[in-house]
């Protein structure tokens, strides 16, 4: 089932009112005391969005209706519109989200037994430049802020029942979130706060392709998030063609980084693996990756490729997967074969995107 839903109400690109998502507690309780209010209104507030899932301060009853009109007149708690939505039989649902300024994201709502996970996205487009991905085709655009990524969740939250609450969040979405760590971190920490979301870092996934720096920086951030890392090729000449930023970092440096987190974090390790029919596919390059993953306490994660329009890959047959996978597991390799969730509505990041700016 697919529906094109109008565009929501939302604030003009030309509101200038403070997105509140954007703001930290502390910022938040300054406000409120320059405006003669108790500090215990900020958790309110929060709890409020967070928790009873508000979309407008009208909803917060136990506020003095004072203040909801002087927060009403300073801030907007959601900035974007949904622009279509997209369900899936097996209950993925994808959104489309617009931005003041015009660029469009999207997000991903996924239901696996009692788990309730959301991917989330990062940059409005992608500049690593993988070469079957649709969210880099047309470049980056720009950084999410804090609260454009904090209101994607939310989003996503309000899709479920009143009962069921989010489990696990992936940024796994558009961009790269290692590039934009001073916003993907702070949005997380709201994530994982008791105030916020509440959940757990060892139920949030960071994805990389790979950025050394910027994984060191992320050890040193000390919280124990799950990382993936993109590989998607198994040799240094293989993964320049597929993933063209790995000319400027390579192979090994990206494992070193990654072997790091795991000594700082303690997390296992997740390599992912799009398997690319007749590219990456091959007996050969199956026990290269073996090879690589001897000895790391780790889970490699191989994706078949969700075809996307326009580019030449295609998904591996079912005896190349079965020929793939014997050869890792005959080799003594963790995988995993990640089952393809919400392939009837384009579930691969970037192509509602596309697919709406086709129509």
């Amino acid at each position: 089932m697919i529906h094109s839903l109008p565009l929501a109400d939302a604030p003009p690109a030309t509101d200038q009112r403070e997105h509140l998502l954007d703001w930290t507690p502390a910022q938040l309780t300054t406000w409120l005391s320059e405006h003669g209010q108790r500090s215990f209104r900020g958790k309110q507030i929060w709890q409020w969005i967070y928790r009873q899932r508000a979309v407008d301060f009208v909803e917060m009853t136990d506020l003095p209706e004072s203040l909801r009109r002087s927060l009403a007149e300073r801030f907007v708690i959601y900035r974007s519109s949904v622009v279509k939505e997209e369900t899936s039989p097996d209950g993925t649902e994808k959104l489309l989200v617009r931005l003041p300024d015009g660029g469009e994201i999207e997000c991903v709502l996924l239901r696996d037994g009692s788990r309730r996970s959301i991917c989330v996205s990062s940059q409005v487009g992608c500049a690593m430049g993988c070469v079957f991905c649709a969210s880099g085709l047309d470049g980056v655009d720009r950084n999410l802020t804090r609260g454009e990524i904090l209101e994607q969740m939310l989003r996503l939250q309000g899709r479920l029942p009143v009962d069921e609450r989010l489990s696990h969040i992936v940024m796994m979405g558009m961009g790269e979130p290692l590039a934009n760590l001073n916003n993907v971190l702070p949005a997380l920490d709201v994530a994982r706060s008791p105030d916020g979301l509440g959940i757990s870092p060892r139920r949030i996934t960071i994805s990389t392709v790979g950025l050394p720096v910027a994984i060191d920086r992320l050890s040193r951030h000390a919280v124990p998030y799950n990382l993936a890392v993109s590989l998607h090729a198994p040799n240094n000449e293989l993964r320049s063609r597929l993933v063209p930023v790995n000319r400027k970092v390579g192979l090994q440096p990206v494992m070193d980084a990654a072997g790091r987190y795991f000594e700082s974090s303690g997390r296992r390790l997740t390599f992912e693996y799009v398997l690319l029919g007749g590219v990456n596919d091959s007996v050969q390059c199956a026990s290269q990756l073996a090879k690589l993953m001897r000895g790391r306490p780790v889970l490699l994660n191989v994706i078949p490729y969700n075809p996307v329009a326009g580019l030449p890959y295609q998904t591996p047959s079912a005896g190349q997967l079965r020929t793939f996978r014997e050869t890792l597991e005959s080799a003594g390799v963790n995988v995993r074969f990640r089952q393809r969730k919400g392939s009837e509505i384009n579930a691969a990041c970037g192509q509602l995107r596309r697919n709406r700016n086709a129509e």
